[in-house]
């Protein structure tokens, strides 16, 4: 998964299955997102999941742990970079889309099964 590109667009079905999912983990995200940010240092936390363990840093919600279906793992775009995931001239325009992580939580959906990878950016529920 070399020099990460997105993928196909996600159909709405899709997000839905995505979106049901991030509401049973969404203040466990924020809260993970705020603590990259001011205790890491890192402006641009993301978080990856996908349908099946992966080796992209480190598990922050196993499958099935707060009633979720999905692996969710969390990192940021400087490690992503490192990986060599997204190269450095991809940096500028993935900062330039990047949302307000305070209002927004980055997802890398990879789903294997399907051969799927994509940013998306979903708003945190409001309280």
């Amino acid at each position: 998964m070399s020099n990460l590109q997105d993928t196909d667009q996600l159909d709405g079905k899709y997000l839905g299955i995505i979106t049901s999912d991030f509401v049973c983990v969404a203040d466990r995200l924020r809260e993970t997102a705020y603590i990259i940010r001011e205790r890491g240092k890192y402006d641009y936390p993301i978080f990856i999941i996908a349908t099946t363990p992966i080796h992209l840093g480190p598990l922050l919600i196993d499958k099935g742990e707060m009633q979720n279906e999905w692996y969710y793992y969390a990192t940021y775009l400087e490690a992503l970079v490192q990986a060599q995931l997204i190269t450095p001239d991809k940096q500028v325009d993935f900062k330039n889309v990047y949302k307000d992580p305070d209002e927004f939580c980055c997802l890398l959906v990879i789903d294997a099964t399907k051969g799927f990878h994509k940013f998306i950016s979903i708003p945190y529920p409001e309280d």
